[in-house]
């Protein structure tokens, strides 16, 4: 049996990842884990939920360009602080060491394990929260987490998000191969 719990979002535990921009000339880095893959094509696009009150989306807008890094659960207390405080208050940008790639505006942490470059195509509008759809320009990842230079989540240990229980998590054993496991329910 089931238990109606009306409009509860179920899609939790997320990915948890800091987004970077410049904000009025520094770098500025925001805790998210609102976020969407648009698709595995080329060009590859992103998407990321900002709450209108934030400041990290004004970088976004003023140069679009911005990062995505994905933090290791070592990074858990940074993650959770720059996503406490709010950068018209608090300059952020000395949390991280960082680096830049191709983008000037687009601030990458060092300790991340893996971090992206994205370039802004569009905004979504809503009442509350602006959906920011950025294109990949680059990713660069740890060469201690690639297996035959793919990524290897096991080795980035990343964060994961829980708005039921207001925790972060890691991630579990590997459970079957996608698109193979269900072959075995294959009729016809």
């Amino acid at each position: 049996m089931k238990a109606k719990l009306g409009p509860a979002n179920a899609l939790y535990p997320s990915l948890t990842t800091i987004v970077g921009s410049v904000v009025d000339g520094r770098p500025n880095f925001l805790a998210v884990a609102h976020v969407g893959i648009m698709n595995h094509g080329q060009p590859q696009y992103l998407s990321f939920g900002l709450n209108k009150r934030h400041w990290t989306p004004r970088g976004i807008r003023e140069h679009r360009q911005f990062s995505v890094n994905i933090p290791s659960q070592d990074l858990v207390e940074q993650t959770d602080y720059v996503g406490l405080v709010s950068g018209r208050n608090t300059d952020k940008s000395e949390v991280f060491e960082l680096f830049r790639g191709e983008l000037e505006h687009a601030p990458m942490i060092a300790g991340c394990p893996v971090c992206m470059e994205l370039r802004l195509d569009r905004v979504l509008d809503f009442a509350t929260h602006e959906v920011f759809v950025g294109e990949v320009v680059n990713t660069w990842a740890e060469e201690s987490v690639l297996d035959s230079g793919k990524i290897d989540l096991a080795r980035v240990r990343p964060l994961l998000f829980d708005f039921s229980s207001v925790h972060y998590w890691g991630l579990g054993e590997k459970l079957a191969p996608c698109w193979s496991v269900g072959k075995g329910l294959k009729r016809g």
